[in-house]
């Protein structure tokens, strides 16, 4: 009995879990899946900041996009990676 609670409870677990997205190469879609609090609208406003403005150099960066603010950082902050290189930054 207890195996097969651990079985069903690593399930569950294997199906909520996040996965991390580069916010620098992502698209909307990706970044509206993975982030907690970020569908569709503040994703697309994730991407044409970036477009404007070039890639995201701390995740900290995240809150001059409309909608995202501390809360949304904090509660994603293990799931966003930057993936950048010094050549990239603008």
């Amino acid at each position: 009995m207890k195996i097969r609670h651990l079985v069903a409870l690593s399930a569950l677990l294997l199906n909520s879990a996040a996965y991390a997205v580069n916010v620098n190469s992502a698209d909307a879609a990706a970044i509206a899946d993975e982030l907690k609090g970020v569908g569709k609208v503040k994703a697309e406003a994730i991407v044409a900041y970036r477009t404007e403005h070039g890639p995201f150099t701390t995740v900290e960066a995240l809150d001059a996009v409309k909608g995202i603010g501390p809360k949304t950082i904090d509660k994603n902050r293990d799931n966003i990676e930057l993936g950048i290189t010094k050549t990239q930054v603008k």
